[in-house]
């Protein structure tokens, strides 16, 4: 990979000032020292423990291109894009490839809150700019580093105190062009203290080439604060997603954070979540539905660094065909977070003999007043509940279908926005029945 490295090295030297051009000094002010840390650890590589199972060279190899120029599209996505989807009613914002486009219809958001391109806020609010890059700076990942030191727009959320947003926002995150493109995607999103937000995350891709996504996503929940996100990859088999995920969680803050993955290529899901403020508690969760030669892998590291928190994790994976699997998990306890209630579950349900599936639970605990548990399984669908079935009349795919449907419930039952929660059903039941999704007039789901 150091002929790819130098490829990116020689970018970044060449077209330096192309990148300081119309950045946020926030932005701007990072690169230089993620570019530094990016030229020292390289790619990530299957000879890194944590990427032992996840093989990036071949999507790394390919000729990408890149919208250095910040070069629009012809069409604004709100001329294409429909979403018809009963009662899912939310604020839309759009990102194509890598650049920010304001939706064209008026947003109302309440006073002192702050929602839309990332570069064109950091300017205007440079004191939101001590947020930026501060949590993935304590990471050596390359590709996170990478994105810091390329980046030059994303998607902004800051809801100050005591605000709540009662209607859902929806972040639309597409690639669209007719060559192999690379997108560096970057989100930040802040919830001061007592603050309440949902936020849905929807990755698509509109043609068929080959797409990566380098994504890195900060998240600062306050003090008493309350945060929903969730996450939806819809794109196809030559599209490549990489996403670190960095967390702070105040004093007797909540967070919900659910993923669902219903099509894709090759997904790495990075999340690194601290407990920074006793009293908090999260909830993660994440769905992989695969077949073909897909590939997904979630590695998520949950650090109780103080006492009184607690944590949840709920992973699961249907793996059909040659599709592969992958799940890290670690809780980690450290020194002094007595009454800590940490679980962990990962639980695959295996389709084939040439599907594969590797889990790596782990605890690690320093404090001995605390409740951890963790565990995993993985099997092939009960013979025995396929025989009840087939005795009440259904065939042997309709039987198989509800019994994959009724193991991915307790995953889409954490999504406590209820319209949501009713769509990703019904389109959970269309993929296990070989349909393409495709929302009633929407162009750009396939």
């Amino acid at each position: 990979m150091e002929k790819v490295k130098e490829i990116y090295t020689n970018l970044f030297h060449n077209y330096r000032e192309v990148l300081r051009m119309n950045a946020s000094e926030a932005i701007d002010a990072r690169r230089d020292e993620a570019f530094a840390l990016f030229s020292e650890v390289g790619f990530p590589s299957d000879k890194d423990e944590k990427y032992r199972y996840c093989n990036l060279d071949e999507a790394l190899k390919v000729d990408y291109g890149m919208n250095l120029y910040r070069m629009g599209i012809p069409a604004h996505p709100d001329d294409v894009f429909r979403c018809d989807v009963p009662s899912l009613s939310t604020r839309l914002y759009f990102i194509v490839n890598d650049l920010f486009y304001p939706s064209k219809k008026a947003v109302s958001l309440p006073e002192g809150v702050l929602c839309g391109s990332l570069n064109t806020l950091l300017k205007e609010h440079p004191e939101i700019g001590s947020f930026y890059d501060r949590l993935r700076g304590e990471d050596n990942d390359g590709l996170a580093a990478m994105n810091t030191a390329f980046v030059q727009d994303g998607f902004l959320l800051y809801v100050p105190k005591g605000v709540c947003i009662d209607k859902p926002l929806q972040l639309i995150q597409m690639f669209q062009g007719d060559i192999d493109i690379l997108a560096n995607r970057r989100l930040l999103i802040i919830l001061e203290e007592g603050a309440e937000a949902n936020l849905m995350v929807c990755d698509h891709a509109i043609t068929s080439a080959r797409y990566m996504s380098d994504q890195v996503t900060e998240i600062y929940v306050g003090k008493g604060a309350n945060l929903q996100y969730y996450e939806l990859e819809m794109t196809h088999d030559k599209t490549t997603r990489v996403a670190n995920t960095y967390v702070s969680m105040s004093s007797d803050a909540s967070l919900l954070m659910n993923s669902i993955g219903l099509e894709n290529g090759l997904t790495r899901n990075n999340v690194y979540l601290r407990f920074e403020g006793r009293g908090a508690s999260a909830d993660l969760s994440g769905l992989e539905l695969m077949s073909r030669n897909q590939f997904a892998d979630n590695h998520v590291l949950v650090d109780h660094a103080v006492e009184g928190c607690s944590s949840n994790q709920l992973y699961k994976y249907v793996l059909d065909d040659a599709a592969h699997g992958v799940f890290g998990g670690k809780v980690l306890v450290r020194k002094g977070a007595q009454q800590t209630a940490a679980y962990q579950s990962n639980a695959n349900m295996v389709g084939s003999q040439q599907a594969r599936m590797h889990s790596l639970p782990q605890l690690e605990i320093y404090a001995d007043d605390v409740k951890c548990s963790h565990g995993s399984a993985t099997g092939h669908i009960d013979e025995d509940a396929m025989f009840y079935m087939r005795q009440r009349g259904l065939d042997e795919g309709e039987a198989r279908m509800l019994l994959k449907f009724a193991f991915t419930s307790d995953v889409v039952e954490r999504i406590h926005f209820t319209p949501l929660q009713d769509r990703i059903k019904m389109l959970i039941g269309k993929r296990f029945k070989g349909e393409l999704s495709k929302c009633h007039d929407c162009k750009i789901c396939p």
